[in-house]
């Protein structure tokens, strides 16, 4: 039998156990041959051996030090594994393409206290990806799906909807973990977009500002920024000044993106 080691509440780790959920992420990914697989927080292994049975390169990051050992350990007969030790959110992606100049993939159990923060540095590394297949918590998927309109739009779906196309996949139930969570996780898949957005920067900054106070209106949230807001959403062709932020689609942000653009070469 496997032994499972203590969880540290200072990782946020909660390693998942449930087979059945392992094999669905796995069933998700559908790891092949010849590909290199990112494995962010591998925790136990439970993920990670799936991926090597498909004899994909997989590259594990974990910043547990006491689990990397462990890792190496217990996949050493497999000459397709590899461990960095080291936090994902200062890892230079880019060290980790391989030669034959294909993309990565990546697949991750994200720990609960950093995992936006962790999307957010995989977005400046996204050209680097082909697709990721990540657990967050169900919260954090209903941010990042929410349409138009709704109370759950901000800052964070924004920005994964501009460089990513996403798709819910499924719920995990808090029963499939060791410790078991107060929360439900779910699985999201997403595959870097094609946009128009060459500052990812700037456009954080814009979206920042948009929402800096969900109460108030995009104009007088802007207007904080940039002078010419009235102007600016003008040039975007958003002529309604009552709107808020959590109303405005892809296409209106790529747009105000545009403009604020043009406004700043005018300065």
């Amino acid at each position: 039998m496997q032994r499972h080691p203590r969880a540290k509440k200072s990782l946020g780790q909660n390693f998942l156990v449930d087979e059945r959920f392992v094999a669905r992420i796995i069933s998700a990914v559908t790891p092949a041959a010849g590909e290199t697989i990112v494995e962010i927080g591998p925790g136990t292994g439970a993920l990670t051996e799936r991926l090597l049975r498909s004899e994909a390169a997989v590259v594990a990051i974990e910043l547990d030090r006491d689990m990397a050992p462990e890792l190496r350990e217990r996949f050493k007969s497999y000459r397709n594994f590899s461990v960095i030790e080291a936090d994902a959110l200062t890892v230079n992606y880019r060290n980790l393409l391989p030669t034959d100049g294909s993309h990565l993939r990546l697949v991750a159990n994200l720990p609960y206290n950093i995992s936006t923060a962790i999307l957010q540095r995989l977005i400046e590394f996204r050209g680097c990806f082909s697709d990721l297949t990540l657990m967050f918590q169900l919260e954090v998927v209903e941010r990042i799906i929410a349409p138009p309109g709704s109370s759950n739009r901000g800052f964070l779906t924004v920005t994964v909807e501009i460089f990513f196309d996403s798709q819910k996949l499924f719920d995990v139930p808090p029963s499939a973990f060791r410790p078991v969570p107060k929360i439900t996780s779910a699985v999201v898949g997403l595959v870097p977009a094609e946009t128009t957005v060459d500052d990812t920067d700037a456009f954080r900054n814009l979206v920042s500002t948009a929402f800096a106070h969900k109460r108030k209106t995009l104009l007088n949230n802007l207007k904080s920024e940039y002078q010419n807001a009235a102007a600016v959403l003008n040039q975007a062709d958003i002529v309604d000044t009552n709107r808020r932020a959590e109303s405005l689609k892809k296409g209106e942000w790529l747009a105000l993106y545009g403009a604020v653009a043009k406004y700043r070469e005018m300065r």
